[in-house]
Formats: C-alpha cells, structure tokens, sequence
C-alpha cells in the first residue's frame, strides 16, 4: 500500500519520514507541505515526489501519514477521509471538540482505518506495561508527570506557533492522558486543572472506575527537572512506567503497521480517531476550567 506524507517540519523529519522511508510493507510515496520549497527538499532526501497539490498527492495513495498543528491536521485529515484515505495522525487529534468531532465522523462515514501516534503505546516496554497495569484490578490512585524543557532549551520544537498557543496541555497532556485512560478507564469528570508556572498545568481526573489521578504537565521545566514518570497504586502494590529503549522513528513504524492491520482487519486499532477525540475532550474541558481558575 501506498502512503503519503503531509508536513515537513522538525517531526515530519526526525520521524515521519525516516519510518515510512523504512518501512517494509507501506510504500513511501511521496510529500506535501504548505511550504513547497521545503517539501521538494524532504522528497527529494528519500527520492520521492513532492506534490504542490494535496489532492494530486491524496489521488495517488492509500494512505496519509500527518505531521502537521493540530488545526491544520483536523481539516486535512477530514479531506482525506473523505476521499477514501486511511490515515496515521498525530496527537493532540484537533485543537477542538468540534474540529475533532468531523474528523471521527469524517472516518466513520467513509470507514476508513485510522490511528493516532500517541508515542508511548507504540514502544515496546511501555505498551507492554500498560497492558499489564489494564488486566488488573484495584487501582487507588496514579501520578503522570510529563515535564518538558521545550521553550527553555534548543529544542526543534521551541518555535512551534501553536505549542507556544496551546502549550503543555495539549502537547504533552495527550501522552499522559494515552497511557491512564487504558488503565484507569475514561474520565468521569476533572475535578480540577489550574495553571502553574510558565506553561504548567495540574489536572485531576476522577474516573470511571473510581480511581483517581494527578497531572502535572510542563514545556517550560528547568532542564534538570525534565522528565516523565507514571505512578500506579493500588490493590496490587506500586509500579511506575518503565524506561523504553526504543526511539520516535520505531515508535512511528509500529503504528503504521498498527495501520496496516487495521486496514486488512477492519478491527479499530485501540489509538483510533475515536480515542484520539476523547483525550481533545478531556483536554478542552481541563483548558476552560483552568481559564476559569485564572479569572
């Protein structure tokens, strides 16, 4: 099968286009970016074609792989839909319910396949983890501290127009939210969210299954308080996300053979746009409550 690459900056190629450049069963066929001249520059590294015109691009393929801002993906990605396209999005899905809300319906419609990229269910020690934590019963309580030093370092993403918008929230928001929601099950309500400082926000989530969790998410940590780290308690003792030695690019190559076997099974891949729009409504509902907080 085919698949195409919309997006052509940092992620698109420190990840996107070396995963599907590589990967054994979906044929890169080619990129498009809103700047022309950048996706010629891409293409031409894995000696592919760039298209000037999405359509010509989404006429070509099967699929689309996306790495794009979220406002930018959610419209794409219905157009996509819509011509028959699976598709490999990136998180957060949409930065709103409703733009999120036409991009699942969009998929339903057409019934085509669809998975986000939530990073940490594609590496190997981490999805094998969370499987382990689902199985079992009991869980009291967790803490997800997902702390970046995004703006106060040289990272790639540091000019990122709507991360410096959206901020922690929303970027890394979905990766914590990916990894607690298969354990802990959906979220009931969030009992609270309110800003810290610089881009921080700290969440509490009451879920459905009477657990309780605390988020404390960060781009503007110090950088040598950055770090992930995952906390489970419960009738079963204490364990904590392990450690993965995998990196972005086998994390991308996993959930485009997720893709793929969604795609000759039709059974919906647990990281589909369903799930990918129930983290954008938990993310809008914490967003208005800490704006609410702040006055």
């Amino acid at each position: 099968m085919r698949i195409g690459l919309l997006g052509t900056g940092p992620w698109a190629q420190m990840a996107h286009a070396p995963a599907l450049a590589g990967h054994a069963e979906w044929d890169f066929a080619g990129v498009w970016g809103r700047r022309p001249d950048a996706a010629k520059e891409l293409a031409d590294q894995y000696g592919v074609p760039a298209y000037d015109d999405v359509d010509a691009l989404l006429a070509d393929v099967d699929a689309v792989a996306v790495a794009l801002p979220p406002s930018v993906q959610a419209e794409l990605a219905v157009r996509a839909a819509r011509a028959g396209r699976h598709l490999l999005l990136d998180k957060p899905l949409a930065p709103t319910v409703e733009q999120g809300q036409a991009v699942v319906d969009a998929v339903r419609e057409a019934g085509v396949a669809s998975v986000v990229f939530f990073t940490t269910r594609f590496l190997p020690e981490t999805e094998a983890w969370i499987t382990e934590q689902a199985a079992a019963e009991g869980w009291f309580t967790a803490r997800a501290e997902w702390l970046g030093s995004v703006f106060t370092s040289d990272s790639p993403f540091a000019a990122s127009p709507w991360r410096q918008e959206k901020g922690a929230l929303w970027d890394v928001g979905p990766h914590a939210l990916s990894v607690l929601l298969p354990v802990l099950g959906d979220v009931r309500r969030v009992a609270a969210a309110v800003r810290g400082p610089g881009d921080t926000a700290v969440l509490v989530l009451d879920h459905v299954d009477g657990a309780s969790s605390t988020l404390t998410l960060s781009l503007t940590a110090p950088p040598a308080a950055a770090g992930v780290a995952v906390e489970l308690r419960g009738a079963a003792g204490v364990t904590s996300l392990p450690d993965s030695s995998g990196s972005a690019v086998s994390a991308l190559v996993r959930a485009a053979d997720a893709l793929g076997e969604a795609v000759r099974t039709g059974r919906p891949h647990p990281c589909d746009a369903a799930f990918g729009q129930r983290v954008t409504e938990i993310l809008a509902g914490a967003e208005a409550m800490a704006a609410d907080a702040a006055g």
